[in-house]
């Protein structure tokens, strides 16, 4: 059984990874607003967009369901986690997820994760009533990721996650699934140093269906005569927006012990490159400090073309900068933990966006 899995993700990820470099290629920022389902580019965890994703190649548990599935191989033995974010406050779109990770075996871990979007009440209008009066609706967006990650070794890992996706109002909806493939490499005298490659939101294109779509026409025939006639509207397929992470990270330990390092005080670098097929490509940079793995602190950067040069150049309401810290409390005989994270990303307009998440690992 092992055996079979062990062949199984690898035939995944190398076919998965030989696709990357077509999709890479297919990058163009001119293609922007093309593709549908943009809630797989949102990151909800506040622990990994603290210091702007960039550490897609030393995370670990489920927030790895969103940087590099491979992480979620780190998983100690049982992790459980929610998050909730504030989307572009002013906007009054709020963000859910939860989900766990639990071991399997001696090297292997599963992770089940839940997004949801609530983007408020919006006023309901037609064609004949344009201002409104007819009450509202709400549009909803959900994800649900199951994912497997292995330990091929004491240095390499890798995971795969089956995404099924779900969005839409009451009477029109559009469904689909994506899969997601990442490796992580870690390496260094000290383990010190983090490389890792993921590729995400890959699958069939998905497609609006419903009443919704359907309109009343009257219509007079050759004799005069009126009757009502359903028209059913056929909406165009759209693509899921696949993208490419290239990451590495490094630590720095400033203070030595018998093995060479100490967890006292701990500096990391990280940066990763995102190749988007359907929107500008992005440089993501961080750096984080930790204090005996329970005290954390964070701040990083995303960068692509004319992100700094005003209005007029920039495609997104992100400026670039992020921040976010992290309280982790021991408990407990089998040092299990209970972890508080926090993270500000700046936005222009609105009012930013404000995560915040809570965990225990047993």
């Amino acid at each position: 059984m092992k055996s079979f899995l062990n062949i199984s993700l690898s035939v995944v990820l190398t076919g998965s990874f030989i696709a990357a470099g077509f999709q890479a290629q297919a990058g163009n920022p001119e293609r922007a607003g093309q593709a549908g389902a943009s809630q797989l580019l949102i990151n909800p965890y506040a622990r990994s967009s603290g210091w702007a994703g960039a550490n897609g190649a030393r995370s670990k548990g489920l927030e790895s369901q969103y940087t590099n599935v491979a992480g979620i191989a780190g998983t100690r033995k049982t992790e459980l986690m929610f998050a909730r974010s504030s989307w572009l406050v002013g906007t009054g779109i709020n963000i859910n997820t939860f989900g766990l990770t639990q071991k399997v075996g001696e090297t292997g871990a599963i992770g089940l994760g839940i997004m949801s979007i609530n983007a408020g009440k919006i006023e309901r209008t037609t064609e004949d009533q344009p201002e409104g009066g007819l009450g509202t609706f709400t549009p909803r967006f959900t994800n649900i990721a199951l994912s497997y990650a292995k330990g091929f070794s004491d240095n390499i890992s890798g995971g795969i996650t089956l995404r099924v996706i779900s969005e839409g109002i009451d009477n029109v909806k559009a469904q689909g699934v994506s899969i997601d493939a990442g490796i992580q490499y870690h390496t260094g005298k000290y383990d010190q140093v983090h490389l890792g490659v993921a590729l995400k939101n890959v699958g069939p294109k998905m497609q609006y269906k419903g009443d919704g779509l359907s309109t009343q026409r009257t219509v007079t025939n050759a004799y005069g005569n009126e009757y009502q006639l359903t028209i059913n509207n056929k909406s165009a397929a759209f693509e899921l927006p696949a993208l490419l992470n290239i990451s590495a990270a490094y630590d720095i330990y400033l203070l030595k012990d018998s093995t060479g390092r100490s967890k006292t005080h701990r500096v990391s670098l990280a940066g990763n490159f995102t190749s988007n097929s359907f929107t500008k490509d992005n440089f993501l940079v961080g750096v984080e400090y930790g204090w005996k793995d329970m005290v954390m602190v964070r701040a990083g950067m995303v960068t692509e073309k004319g992100i700094f040069k005003g209005e007029g150049n920039r495609t997104t309401a992100f400026t670039g900068p992020s921040c976010g810290a992290t309280f982790e409390i021991p408990f407990g005989q089998k040092k299990s933990t209970f972890g508080i994270d926090y993270s500000y990303r700046f936005t222009n307009p609105f009012g930013g966006v404000h995560s915040f998440g809570a965990r225990i690992n047993l």
